[in-house]
């Protein structure tokens, strides 16, 4: 049986270059307001990084494209968030 992470290794991210589908409107909203900062957590493909000074940073590249990270960071609306492009995104192997 395949474990998640070797069905992932599977996947496929076409990056649409200069035209990123998720961003974070404002850094410091989640560096000083956000307590939980959840979507370090929750982001299934960790796209989502804590860095030592508290900042989260965003990297698109691997993006499931769940929208896990709109619903959790709820509180402070803080995620913008769209479809990529057609052609760009996520290629899934396995269904």
């Amino acid at each position: 049986m395949l474990k998640v992470e070797e069905k992932l290794f599977q996947d496929r991210y076409r990056v649409d270059a200069g035209r990123p589908h998720i961003k974070i409107k404002d850094a410091e909203t989640c560096t000083h307001q956000c307590k939980s900062q959840q979507c370090t957590v929750c982001c299934p493909a960790g796209c989502y990084i804590q860095e030592g000074n508290g900042k989260v940073v965003l990297i698109t590249d691997g993006c499931l494209e769940c929208g896990t990270c709109r619903i959790i960071c709820d509180e402070h609306r803080n995620v913008d968030w769209e479809w990529p492009r057609g052609g760009f995104g996520i290629l899934f192997k396995f269904g």
